[in-house]
């Protein structure tokens, strides 16, 4: 563990935040120096954003199960990079979400290296949207039957999480002097209004529950002044959303919106629907993950995640994919850290459920 430590913080405080296409780099090329050498390391890259996929060979193969794990992290402070450990925790931003269990895997891979049936998937764009590095990936003709992605879970399976879409409402009203507010109409005002007729249909959750959520981000009149009626408003809508809600479930984007459009009164443009995911609990690799985290002691339970992840893609693609990592806290806030005592366990799970493939 003190080995694995070292390392782990020497990533850890890699700042690989998506304005900063250097450090994503850094963190890319630390990791696949941890994956070892002699494999093919095939370095993809779209709108800046690099990834890569390590193999056995010269030639690419369909893979029998691909590990995943993003290297990307949302924005921290300054003392979120500098790991510090406190008891049987490591906190640092990117601890729990996600790269320790992206080294675990890069460093069990290595072991595997010698089997053309198992790929290693490093990407550093998923925290903004994943579309870059798995979904390209995918669109290059990557394929394999069965995905780990390695996103925190302290050793259960994520077989679903939510589908997901942004939205925007957009107001208009009519400009005036502050001083003069009946000479105008103010486009603010009404963006609230639209916004309470779409939050009675979708309440703010106060605890966790598994239906559709919505969440104002952000609110923008277009201007900076202060003594004038603001002429337009827009309203940026985060939406998560189960695959039970056929309101958005199946459907086109054109159809959410003119869905949301209804609800909220005034026009609302949605940009795509993401579908949600889901893989089968009972098929053989989802039996014989779960498996390998009992005979850690862990009880390899199938969970349910509200946010999205890269999973979604391979299951657009008729391919299951499972979300299983480490333990941990905080994901994104300023405490984030990992649970060191799941580390060994899932390094063991892993290489349990790879060494069982043949």
């Amino acid at each position: 563990m003190a080995g694995f430590l070292a390392v782990a913080e020497e990533l850890l405080a890699i700042r690989s935040t998506a304005d900063r296409p250097v450090d994503l780099a850094r963190a890319l090329d630390f990791t696949l120096a941890e994956a070892g050498p002699g494999c093919t390391v095939e370095r993809f890259e779209s709108n800046g954003k690099p990834s890569a996929l390590v193999y056995r060979g010269v030639r690419r193969p369909r893979f029998r199960v691909v590990l995943n794990g993003h290297l990307d992290v949302v924005p921290g402070n300054d003392d979120q990079f500098r790991p510090r450990l406190v008891g049987d925790r490591l906190y640092a931003r990117g601890a729990q979400d996600m790269k320790l269990s992206a080294l675990v895997m890069a460093q069990v891979f290595r072991e595997f290296a010698g089997s053309a049936a198992v790929g290693l998937q490093l990407v550093t764009d998923e925290e903004v949207g994943g579309r870059d590095g798995t979904r390209h990936q995918l669109e290059q003709g990557v394929a394999t039957d069965f995905v780990v992605i390695g996103e925190h879970s302290a050793l259960r399976l994520v077989t679903e999480s939510k589908g997901l879409l942004t939205a925007r409402l957009r107001v208009r009203g009519r400009g005036a002097h502050s001083a003069y507010q009946w000479l105008g109409e103010n486009a603010v005002l009404k963006a609230v209004r639209a916004v309470d007729r779409m939050l009675a249909a979708y309440p703010v959750a106060t605890e966790e529950a598994w239906r559709t959520t919505v969440n104002v981000a952000r609110i923008d009149s277009g201007s900076s002044a202060v003594n004038q009626v603001p002429a337009e408003a827009t309203v940026w809508l985060d939406v998560r959303y189960p695959a039970e809600d056929t309101d958005f479930a199946d459907r086109t984007a054109e159809e959410v919106a003119a869905h949301l459009s209804g609800l909220a009164g005034v026009p609302v443009e949605v940009d795509g629907v993401e579908p949600p995911h889901r893989a089968d609990p009972a098929s053989a690799d989802v039996r014989a993950l779960r498996a390998a985290a009992r005979a850690q002691g862990y009880s390899g339970d199938p969970l349910r995640k509200h946010g999205a992840a890269d999973s979604r893609f391979y299951h657009q693609r008729g391919v299951d994919a499972v979300i299983f990592g480490v333990g941990g806290d905080g994901q994104h806030g300023p405490e984030e850290y990992a649970d060191l005592t799941t580390v060994e366990p899932y390094r063991r799970a892993l290489t349990a459920y790879l060494a069982g493939l043949a």
